[in-house]
């Protein structure tokens, strides 16, 4: 009899089944095609979100044989009598409010330094701002400052909150910014040259933001330095779209965007 080579004869073998295994809350199962591994925070109609050790989330069809459980291939399903599910916590990681409607916009308002600056503290907090009603808006630099600030008139019911990027002890910034006083405006800042620094490098897969030497231009300077072609609006499509919460930011911004909206909304 004739003796055939097990592998000449997988391709006309059938599939074993495998079972299906519902998703489950804290079910930990690795995704067959990239090896993320992680805890099942949420279930809905066709994908799966897991979280990671390191507190990463990425969303994963529910396809046959899709997942690892313990090793062994499975066949992920959502629980019966799932209802849909809601995040609990927005990007700021401040408690949800399902059906919340957007308030009236407030008198008082946030000013950000660009519109990088908007762009990003609308991803992260954009679900609190709407709630409660604060409105970000943007200057193209603080030179004017004082002047904005003097227009705008703060006052008990009109509050004003201001971000300033590259708030250092004896940068042109903290001269500017110290010019603007009140008890009803707010001023601060972080310390890195753009916001973009403030993204987490490990958010963006990079080990670090690159220094640029002084005098060039700074974010055509990163975008060399990373191998990114030098278009700097794709740049930042790039670096937003690697912002998924509050995780991805250093909390150096974290801190300043809080107050801001702490100042502005205080009755």
């Amino acid at each position: 009899m004739r003796q055939y080579d097990p592998d000449l004869t997988a391709p006309w073998k059938k599939t074993a089944p495998v079972p299906e295994v519902p998703a489950e809350p804290d079910l930990v199962v690795e995704e067959v095609a990239t090896g993320f591994c992680g805890a099942v925070i949420r279930c809905e109609a066709g994908t799966v979100t897991l979280e990671d050790r390191f507190g990463k989330h990425r969303v994963f069809p529910l396809v046959p044989r899709g997942f690892l459980l313990e090793g062994r291939p499975v066949t992920l399903v959502r629980p019966r009598g799932a209802a849909p599910v809601r995040p609990s916590r927005t990007a700021s990681g401040s408690v949800a409010v399902p059906g919340a409607r957007a308030r009236v916009a407030r008198a008082g308002r946030i000013y950000v330094e660009g519109r990088h600056d908007a762009e990003l503290v609308e991803r992260v907090w954009g679900d609190d701002l709407r709630v409660e009603g604060v409105v970000v808006e943007y200057l193209e630099g603080v030179d004017d400052l004082p002047a904005v600030v003097a227009e705008f008139s703060p006052g008990p019911d009109a509050r004003l909150g201001v971000l300033v990027d590259h708030l250092v002890p004896g940068s042109k910034e903290s001269r500017i910014a110290a010019s603007v006083t009140g008890p009803h405006v707010l001023v601060v800042g972080h310390p890195y040259v753009d916001v973009w620094e403030a993204v987490k490098p490990s958010s963006l897969g990079i080990p670090e933001w690159p220094r640029v030497p002084h005098g060039q231009d700074w974010k055509t300077g990163v975008c060399r330095a990373l191998g990114w072609p030098e278009n700097t609006g794709a740049a930042w499509q790039r670096i937003l779209g690697a912002v998924r919460s509050y995780k991805d930011l250093e909390p150096a911004l974290l801190g300043c965007v809080e107050r801001l909206i702490d100042h502005v909304t205080v009755s």
